[in-house]
């Protein structure tokens, strides 16, 4: 993480960056099972379907683990408040106050089209 938070705050950005990579994976994987479905009905080939799983895993797949499985998880935890992976509502007020500036950053870039 990049700044020294508190343990308990350490705690929940772990936590929170467990499930923000979850609901992103899962987002992700539906994707993938479309192609897994087609591939079952005969609509394509099992080697579209194996291009597909390929594309799957060097791109969302290699990305998602990269954001949250790194030494900036609240940067991440940041990135999916902001973007909406997480809610706001949900999530303690204390840890919202430690990752301020974090979303701020992510909401300048979003204000920029970025």
């Amino acid at each position: 993480m990049r700044r020294n938070y508190p343990k308990h705050i350490k705690k929940l950005i772990r936590e929170y960056g467990a499930i923000a990579f979850d609901r992103e994976l899962s987002r992700e994987l539906q994707k993938l099972a479309y192609y897994f479905n087609e591939w079952k009905e005969g609509n394509i080939s099992s080697e579209y379907l194996s291009n597909m799983v390929y594309k799957f895993t060097v791109g969302p797949s290699r990305q998602l683990y990269s954001r949250y499985n790194n030494s900036v998880i609240d940067m991440a935890v940041a990135y999916a408040i902001v973007n909406g992976i997480l809610n706001r509502d949900d999530l303690p007020d204390e840890l919202l106050q430690h990752l301020e500036r974090a979303m701020e950053f992510y909401e300048e870039m979003r204000a920029r089209g970025e």
